[in-house]
């Protein structure tokens, strides 16, 4: 019953009822649906305060964890000029992200609908990125405002909501992985995905760098 009052009610549900959620972890498991269901579990910002909120849930044998990231931090991917016709930081405080069209060096990017998504397949090249944060201090947020992780199972997509589940399949090793898209790129011809440090090295093309890859959203 507790689980499926807190599933009903949300997560700004859960932070009404828990008044100490300033530093917030709950664990429950996305049961059914694809998209829709993926993005209505774990959605950011409109439902999280920004800064140290942390939710955990978990889609079968993998577990997510989203943190908000305080709006005083850069954007891992600081040529995103806009984002709807706003600044970047701005839609993100709003909450709206989630297939906004943005512009990046002046090209105008139009994301794909929820339910697009929920069919979407492709194969190509994927790479990964964040290399810089590895080394820097202070930490950077991606374009739906989460707290980048570069060891986490994260990815960027020009064109899906964010956030979005997919479930990458190394075409050279057979490897395969479900990652959280909460940030946008590649920008770079002939790329379809950037992945985290951590899923390039579950993929088994961290040191190669690229990889051929099969990318379909969760069927849950």
């Amino acid at each position: 019953m507790r689980k499926s009052l807190l599933f009903s009610l949300g997560i700004v549900g859960i932070c009404v009822i828990l008044t100490s959620c300033g530093i917030f972890s709950t664990t429950y498991d996305v049961a059914e649906g694809t998209v829709k269901a993926t993005y209505k579990t774990a959605k950011l910002v409109t439902d999280l305060t920004v800064g140290t909120v942390r939710v955990a849930y978990k889609i079968g044998k993998y577990t997510f964890e989203v943190v908000a990231a305080p709006l005083s931090w850069p954007l891992i991917n600081e040529d995103i000029e806009s984002i709807g016709g706003m600044s970047p930081k701005e839609a993100i405080r709003q909450g709206k992200v989630k297939n906004s069209p943005y512009v990046v060096r002046g090209k105008r990017y139009v994301p794909m609908s929820v339910e697009e998504a929920q069919t979407y397949k492709e194969t190509g090249v994927a790479s990964w990125y964040g290399k810089e944060t590895l080394r820097q201090k202070g930490g950077h947020m991606t374009a739906n405002g989460e707290a980048f992780n570069p060891n986490k199972p994260t990815a960027a997509h020009k064109y899906l909501p964010l956030p979005t589940h997919v479930r990458i399949v190394n075409l050279d090793n057979g490897k395969s992985i479900i990652v959280r898209v909460n940030d946008r790129g590649p920008f770079v011809k002939n790329r379809i995905i950037d992945l985290s440090a951590g899923a390039a090295k579950k993929l088994g093309f961290y040191k190669e760098g690229l990889a051929r890859v099969k990318v379909e959203t969760v069927q849950l």
